[in-house]
């Protein structure tokens, strides 16, 4: 099985309308609520193509009732852990005239000492039965900011790959425990090495510690800077829509293409095709199957012209 971590797990909340008018009554025309935070996105897409999964991380209060019951129908395992706090919600909200999107994120609930050790409990039994592991996203009040090199490191000495998606400071100190792989953006590097350069930023994240770095570029694919080679994927052609978890549906893709040994090219291709699907799919953790399958194989890989 596949395990995903999501300290800060969350129900989303998607509003739709024509059109976002600001300061103004903005009357909304469909409502979606999906189970949510990095992880859990990711583990929904594994399940849809039909890898075992499970997902551990924190829920609380009626908000963690609420996306643990959502959860129950993707096919994902549910093993969250209880926590007094009342989970957060995001809210995404989508003006149809533009295609743009307006994201709220609540903090998320305070964890406490003995719920944290808990999770660590959990989270190590887990590992038993992993064949890799995703640790995504931001952290809830009251977790340790070097929390993502702590998990990093148990993983490793168990034996189980990791891919890190996170950004600041838990990125930072997570590279320094030497994950398989980390999945930055291009922003999220930039702020970790000072370089707005893809290419010079994914090399210096690397030499922080990462056996691998893949890094989101948007619309424009993905850059992957491994030991065996640097290759760069696009989509045919940008896509249109609504891009909230379309970096959690590259993940799942890089990660599936780890668990299934895939080369890399293979692995980005469907890394990037399922980005792409996503952003045409009404919410996160969600992708259109008709426009994954097109994509998958007209995506673009080619060597970097600047990897020698």
């Amino acid at each position: 099985m596949i395990l995903t971590v999501t300290l800060n797990a969350a129900l989303d909340i998607t509003y739709r309308l024509p059109r976002l008018r600001p300061h103004g009554t903005n009357r909304v025309t469909e409502v979606s609520e999906r189970p949510g935070g990095k992880g859990l996105n990711v583990a929904r897409v594994l399940a849809s193509l039909g890898h075992r999964t499970v997902a551990t991380g924190f829920a609380g209060g009626g908000t963690g009732e609420a996306l643990r019951a959502l959860l129950a129908d993707t096919g994902v395992t549910d093993a969250l852990v209880p926590v007094g706090g009342a989970s957060r919600r995001t809210v995404a909200v989508v003006d149809e005239a533009t295609g743009d999107t307006t994201q709220l994120n609540e903090p998320g609930p305070t964890v406490s000492p003995a719920e944290w050790d808990a999770f660590l409990g959990t989270y190590r039994e887990l590992l038993d039965g992993a064949r890799a592991v995703a640790l995504c996203g931001s952290l809830p009040p009251g977790v340790p900011v070097d929390v993502y090199a702590r998990l990093t490191r148990a993983a490793r000495t168990a034996g189980v790959p990791v891919l890190l998606d996170t950004s600041g400071e838990p990125l930072r100190r997570g590279l320094a425990a030497r994950p398989d792989l980390a999945k930055p953006n291009a922003d999220e590097l930039a702020a970790l090495t000072g370089s707005t350069e893809p290419l010079r930023a994914a090399r210096d994240a690397r030499r922080r510690g990462a056996h691998a770095v893949a890094a989101s570029l948007g619309p424009d694919g993905m850059l992957a800077v491994t030991a065996d080679g640097v290759w760069q994927a696009a989509p045919p052609q940008r896509i249109a829509g609504n891009p909230t978890g379309a970096g959690d549906s590259a993940v799942a893709g890089l990660l599936s293409g780890l668990v299934e040994d895939l080369p890399w090219p293979e692995r980005l291709s469907r890394a990037v095709a399922l980005s792409a699907a996503t952003v045409r799919a009404p919410a996160a953790g969600e992708f259109d199957v008709a426009t994954y399958e097109e994509l998958l194989t007209r995506v673009v890989v080619t060597d970097h012209p600047s990897a020698a």
